[in-house]
């Protein structure tokens, strides 16, 4: 047997995070919880990198929301929070600074805990701590279609969903170029304020509020949480899309969503979840200050 010398880690010790009494704690908040998957990658980003830091999935009700995090932010060891459904709008009141992208879609997916300068120390209240919020969805998606080679400019896109992550989603895809955007959610008056926000910010986009029966859109994203059970209904119809069309999904929960069986059906090309997920791995550790 060949044993690690000092300062070696053995291939068992590669694979899982270091945990001991330095380690940087971040916890992904959600409820439910069980559809998560950034743990697992993040923390074997981590051991890949031997950066002594590891991500705790935590469920916590909306309505425990505001204390939740004001103990956490009393934890010393912790370096801040990934925030996913249904908090991401619901926590931008309790951070002390926004990035631009957090402040532009009105949501946040990662918050950093700061240590306040003295005089900021008491305004904050949470042990001199400093929460700052950003948003990381729409840059992840984005950069995870780049990354499988899908070409954004002048593209007519179909969006489900104006929550947090279609908010995000929608910005980054107008930032980087997309001719049109259709604005698809439950909720007409949503979607019509997200599509004037676009409008506002990028008026040469054609955007636009949009069917639950899209058509003449090469590319359709699913950002609602409609997918992560296998009997939920479908955020759109397939059928009306045309045959170069690409489906993507940002729910990472199962590979092939019920939304992507029913495009892999009619022989549309997917885009699966996970890539959102990969993009944003190395802008959290970079956010997060994790080095």
């Amino acid at each position: 047997m060949i044993l690690a010398g000092a300062g070696e880690r053995s291939a068992q010790e590669m694979a899982s995070p270091i945990i001991n009494g330095h380690t940087r704690v971040i916890g992904i908040l959600a409820d439910p919880i069980g559809h998560v998957r950034t743990p697992q990658a993040f923390n074997a980003l981590m051991a890949s990198k031997a950066i002594n830091a590891v991500v705790v999935p935590l469920q916590v009700a909306p309505d425990d929301l505001a204390s939740v995090v004001a103990a956490l932010a009393r934890v010393r060891s912790m370096a801040g929070l990934i925030v996913t459904i249904p908090h991401k709008e619901s926590i931008l009141s309790l951070c002390h600074e926004l990035t631009d992208a957090a402040r532009q879609v009105g949501a946040v997916n990662i918050v950093r805990f700061d240590a306040a300068e003295a005089g900021q120390a008491e305004a904050s209240g949470e042990a001199g701590m400093r929460l700052v919020g950003s948003n990381l969805d729409g840059e992840g998606f984005v950069g995870g279609l780049l990354a499988q080679g899908h070409a954004l400019v002048g593209r007519r896109v179909y969006l489900a969903g104006a929550g947090g992550a279609g908010k995000a989603i929608a910005h980054a895809l107008a930032a980087h170029g997309a001719g049109a955007i259709g604005v698809y959610n439950r909720s007409a008056e949503r979607a019509g304020h997200l599509v004037a926000e676009l409008r506002r910010y990028y008026p040469q986009l054609d955007a636009h509020v949009a069917t639950a029966h899209p058509a003449h859109y090469t590319l359709a994203i699913n950002s609602t949480s409609l997918g992560l059970n296998p009997d939920d209904a479908l955020p759109f119809a397939v059928e009306g899309l045309p045959t170069d069309a690409l489906v993507a999904e940002a729910v990472m929960k199962v590979e092939l969503t019920p939304l992507l069986a029913a495009a892999q059906r009619r022989g549309l090309a997917l885009h699966f979840g996970r890539y959102m997920m990969q993009a944003q791995l190395e802008s959290m550790k970079q956010f997060l200050g994790l080095r």
